[in-house]
């Protein structure tokens, strides 16, 4: 998997934890326990490809602006072509 699918994956899983209602405790655990795997995976993904970050938070924040950057591109291209 390449940074940008773990990014994905990973930022999707904190935006869905936070859709999921307090009163789903199973339901949040089981997101929360993806959302840590996924994030443990990221961290080790930016450590293989050279990619610095000061600490999990900042691995965080990362994630957020690849996937905003692939966003914009993606949206930029589909415009490049009319």
């Amino acid at each position: 998997m390449t940074v940008d699918d773990i990014a994905q994956i990973y930022t999707d899983l904190v935006k869905l934890e936070d859709l999921i209602p307090p009163t789903e405790h199973i339901a949040k655990d089981e997101i929360g326990v993806l959302r840590s795997k996924y994030h443990q995976k990221l961290m080790d993904k930016f450590q293989e490809e050279g990619i610095e970050f000061a600490d999990r938070f900042d691995a965080r924040r990362k994630a957020f602006e690849i996937i905003k950057n692939d966003a914009s591109y993606v949206g930029q291209s589909a415009d490049a072509g009319r």
